[in-house]
């Protein structure tokens, strides 16, 4: 058995796993690279592998840093199946065209600006809505959690709730090979506990080598309630200075989590029933939609709600916005109004337009409810940047600025110990997935041997 590391590896971000064993090349996520520029120009990178010769790639989630680089991979003579839970396969068709259609906008507007002589970017995209669909189609068996899946002779892998968005998983893969069993578990990225919309991440019993994400490695999180009662207050404390809420928000999980905070600020009048609220993210509302058809990913809380006819993601002044035209309409309101839009690090989509026409303002309050990666323009901003770039302008940061990290969809430092120790067997450990300095801390609380592996390393287990 044969372990590569093809991403996420010290960093937080693109992660694609390679295993092979019992004469199977089996990749384990193929994400994007996602950050500042500089970073994002590495996708185009050679993966460190053949395509053509991976034979199959288990998907643990529709997150873009884990199924991004999907249409590049098959574009590149990738044949095999993908495999992952229904959930994750819905979420992922979402989240690909989207991908595609703004690396086709990306390349267009650098085609215009070089015909005029003011930019040297790429002008072809990574890939197309056409590669996009050609990954689609290669999507297979679905997986259901606690059920082997069988990808050779003698080769299983068996999904498990890993509690981070819908449909996400943690992938033990056990291979029978000249006459020793040997398991490796990949976390993929895991969820904390207390959150009302999914149910806590559930290991198996034992693996051998274990593969997991440390993106809070150094960090415990506000208790949930706590950062829901944060949340409400930031709102209150925005309006009363007469500005807009701005969430940066990413489309799936947190987008839902934050529509259940503000349903259940309005049950407890904390808010106002008549607060106007607008998912200003077509890919956010299309999410929400596939959300309400996936009822076996449900956490108990939400399952109840669903069971009573209760739709905890509709609030009454809820506005769906799909059109640009209705997302600019948005910068006509001075105050009073919740603008939850995409992407939740700031690094494109209409949040940005946003952030242009509240950033300086005083009396706004920009509202992170997730992880920044180092480079992006969220980041930028919660370290208290005084002005940041915006579609060519530099614009002074004079809103207040609320960091909320409780609704991550991530596990925090002690979850992800109780999870680690929970995974009795070996004591292996493989750290992907985290920043240096979060990683290097984390790997100091682990016993037995802990291996944080440099791009393209490879381990003979």
């Amino acid at each position: 058995m044969k372990l590569s590391i093809h991403g996420a590896a010290r960093t937080v971000t693109g992660s694609c796993h390679l295993l092979e064993s019992c004469g199977k090349r089996i990749l384990i996520d193929c994400g994007l690279l996602q950050g500042g520029h500089e970073l994002e120009r590495e996708n185009a990178a050679p993966f460190g592998f053949d395509p053509a010769s991976i034979d199959a790639v288990l998907l643990t989630h529709a997150h873009l840093d884990h199924c991004g680089r999907l249409p590049l991979l098959v574009k590149q003579g990738f044949r095999g199946e993908i495999i992952a839970t229904g959930a994750t396969r819905d979420l992922t068709r979402l989240v690909l065209l989207d991908s595609a259609h703004l690396q086709e906008e990306e390349a267009r507007r650098h085609a215009r600006q070089r015909q005029r002589g003011g930019h040297r970017g790429e002008t072809t995209p990574l890939y197309t809505l056409m590669d996009a669909l050609d990954a689609l189609d290669r999507f297979g068996r679905p997986a259901t959690y606690g059920q082997p899946i069988a990808l050779a002779k003698g080769l299983h892998a068996t999904f498990h709730d890993a509690g981070h968005i819908l449909g996400s998983a943690s992938v033990l893969v056990d291979a029978q090979e000249d006459g020793t069993t040997r398991t490796i578990l990949f976390s993929g990225d895991l969820g904390g506990a207390g959150r009302p919309l999914l149910g806590p991440a559930t290991p198996p019993a034992a693996a051998d080598f274990v593969v997991m994400e440390t993106t809070y490695g150094d960090r415990r999180h506000r208790s949930y309630q706590a950062s829901v009662d944060e949340f409400h207050a930031a709102i209150q404390d925005t309006f009363a200075r007469g500005g807009n809420v701005i969430v940066p928000t990413f489309a799936l999980e947190r987008t839902q989590e934050i529509l259940y905070a503000i349903r259940a600020g309005i049950a407890a009048r904390k808010l106002q029933a008549s607060v106007q609220v607008f998912l200003d993210s077509p890919m956010a509302i299309s999410a929400t939609e596939i959300f309400e058809r996936h009822p076996e990913a449900y956490g108990p809380v939400l399952a109840e709600l669903f069971r009573h006819g209760q739709d905890p993601f509709r609030v009454p002044g809820l506005h769906f916005l799909r059109d640009a035209s209705e997302s600019m309409e948005l910068n006509r309101i001075a105050g009073g109004a919740i603008i939850m839009a995409g992407s939740g690090m700031c690094t494109g989509g209409r949040v940005r337009h946003h952030l242009k026409h509240n950033l300086w303002r005083g009396e706004a309050g920009i509202v992170f409810v997730g992880f920044a990666a180092v480079g992006t323009l969220a980041r930028k901003i919660i370290d208290g940047a005084r002005t940041v770039h915006l579609f060519g302008e530099e614009i002074p940061v004079r809103a207040r600025v609320h960091t909320i990290n409780g609704f991550s969809g991530h596990a925090d430092q002690q979850e992800l110990l109780d999870w680690r120790r929970a995974v009795g067997g070996g004591t292996t450990t493989f750290l992907v997935h985290g920043e240096r300095e979060a990683m290097a801390k984390f790997a100091g609380l682990l016993p037995g041997r802990v291996e944080m592996p440099e791009l393209h390393q490879s381990f003979t287990l």
